[in-house]
């Protein structure tokens, strides 16, 4: 079928990359945008606006809105099926409570867990969670649609198709692919340390992109590699190759019981009533034993196990932004008495490259050049799709048109969906944002639904605009589509000034980079747009004048 080894890996490395590069487009482009998460969340709800806080005392701050909790309405609804019998009014047997935050946020999460009488699994449990203000405990806007955290993240590892999770394993699949990409790219490109080197924007168009998929391509090598590998690793277990859970549940139960045995941490409640210690206390000593270790003590996560039990323990888990290793170097109290259970032993050596990687493709650390570095890499794994599809339409289209074949032009036309219309579908989510109602029921929903709308408009449009693409001429749809973004991405930083008031003078002079950067970033893109629209429009008229100079020529 094939002449020799390299036809073969050019032939794997174009088709694969054509049928899965749509999916890892919205996986390295919502890649970047996530690693910014948090700071898109406070520009998205305003009343977040704050400097970020650390885990405030339990005793002042937490256990008040701990107690204040309980399943939505909707929670309730979901539940009812998988109960006999009718649901409590109140839940009052707490399984957990735990806190969450970052170095990187403002607010704090708070999470529930509750115990359901006569529930068909006694082991599921009904969960509530909220967002307050960490420096005095007030209950912040729940329902609004954390875009940042809530959404573009969710897209980048899951495609927010949740349905048995689907989207996951399309991701994954098409990691798995990328990595057979990767290998079979570098077989392609023997001369690979001279690409690294090569980028000649004044050649012909299809010269000029071809370098430039090759540069971004082999420039970012090891960051796409390591960022598949690891991606796939960190959902192994959990979904790709849930053993534990499904196959081996028995043995997993048993597992679960020996551990409690041997690290003193009782997987089942006693029964047994007990009341609460000073957690804040705990948290101190926690903090000590970190100091003398060494170890920067900001505390990420809080734990509290079995409340109002007898075998209640409460577990303190290190940030770790100090480190790229994910690290939670847990310390465990016994939770009526403030007795110290456990002390996380370190971990294996297996353990602490499980740790290392999955904190590398996290990034829970506290280095802003390191997490620039991370957008850089998620959109130079963009612009090496993005060029390979232009490549593939530009390389075919003149022979598809003498062919008669339309299939350039479809390439084309989900080429510039999946690029341009992702990019005006994700300006779309953020003008929602700023324009519905703030009362508005069901906000997060229409904001959602701005999203979806504005990429099948720009679907639409880029497959009524791709005519010319069969005749093998470009798309106009670029370079409209880029002009789209540019409008919409200035009318969005409008819109923040407008209704927030703070425009960038402001956000700059008071130092608030989360809300500033998000706009500084949109304005980038904008400018970006604008002269590749301008440089789209004078290579439209270099191929019109072509064939005009062409007849004149022929007439004389």
């Amino acid at each position: 079928m094939f002449q020799s080894f390299r036809q073969a890996m050019a032939w794997l490395h174009t088709w694969f990359g054509l049928v899965l590069g749509f999916v890892l487009m919205a996986a390295f482009f919502f890649g970047a945008l996530s690693v910014f998460d948090r700071e898109i969340d406070r520009w998205a709800i305003p009343s977040t606006r704050i400097e970020p806080q650390p885990m405030p005392s339990f005793e002042k701050v937490l256990r008040p809105a701990f107690e204040r909790m309980q399943p939505t309405q909707q929670a309730i609804d979901a539940m009812k099926p998988r109960v006999n019998g009718v649901m409590p009014e109140r839940f009052d047997t707490v399984v957990n409570w735990s806190a969450y935050t970052t170095h990187r946020d403002p607010v704090l999460a708070l999470f529930a867990g509750y115990q359901v009488p006569n529930a068909k699994d006694p082991e599921e449990a009904i969960w509530a969670d909220t967002t307050i203000d960490p420096r005095n405990g007030t209950p912040l806007p729940n329902d609004r649609l954390k875009i940042g955290s809530g959404f573009f993240y969710p897209m980048h590892y899951s495609l927010t198709l949740d349905w048995k999770n689907l989207g996951i394993f399309i991701v994954g699949l098409s990691a798995l692919v990328m990595l057979a990409a990767l290998v079979s790219g570098v077989v392609m490109h023997r001369k690979i340390f001279r690409e690294f080197f090569t980028f000649r924007p004044g050649k012909a168009r299809l010269r000029s992109v071809l370098d430039l998929h090759n540069l971004t391509g082999v420039v970012a090598l090891p960051f796409h590699f390591f960022f598949a590998l690891t991606g796939l690793l960190i959902f192994a277990a959990t979904y790709y190759f849930p053993l534990g859970h499904t196959q081996l549940h028995e043995l997993h139960d048993l597992h679960a019981e020996v551990e409690a045995r041997e690290t003193g941490l009782p997987h089942q409640r006693a029964g047994v009533p007990a009341g609460l210690a000073n957690v804040d206390a705990m948290v101190a000593e926690a903090q000590q034993r970190w100091k003398a270790n060494d170890k920067a003590g900001d505390v990420g996560f809080l734990v509290l196990q079995h409340v109002g039990d007898a075998n209640g323990y409460v577990s303190v888990y290190r940030a770790g932004t100090d480190r790229i290793a994910l690290v939670g170097d847990g310390i465990h109290f016994k939770a009526a008495t403030g007795e110290l259970i456990r002390e996380d032993p370190a971990a294996t050596p297996v353990g602490r490259m499980a740790e290392f990687l999955t904190g590398l493709h996290l990034q829970h650390f506290r280095h802003w050049l390191l997490r620039w570095l991370y957008v850089l890499g998620g959109l130079a794994g963009a612009v090496c799709i993005a060029t390979g599809f232009v490549f593939f339409v530009e390389k075919r289209k003149r022979q598809h048109a003498q062919l008669g074949s339309q299939g350039a032009r479809i390439v084309d036309a989900l080429a510039v969906t999946t690029v341009t219309g992702m990019v005006l579908a994700t300006l779309g989510i953020l003008a929602a944002n700023r324009l519905l109602p703030e009362d508005l029921p069901a906000r997060g929903d229409w904001e959602r639904y701005a999203f979806w709308g504005t990429w099948a408009l720009a679907f639409f449009h880029a497959g009524l605009r791709s005519a010319p693409v069969a005749r093998g001429l470009a798309n106009p749809a670029w370079r409209e589509q880029c002009w789209a973004i540019a409008v919409l991405a200035v009318s969005v930083v409008i819109l923040n000034w407008v209704t927030t008031g703070d425009h960038l003078v402001h956000t700059l002079a008071q130092g608030y980079w989360p809300v500033a950067g998000v706009d500084l970033f949109i304005l980038g893109g904008a400018m970006i747009a604008i002269l590749t629209a301008i440089k789209l429009r004078r290579r439209a008229l270099q191929a019109e004048q072509g064939p005009a100079a062409s007849q004149g020529v022929a007439r004389a």
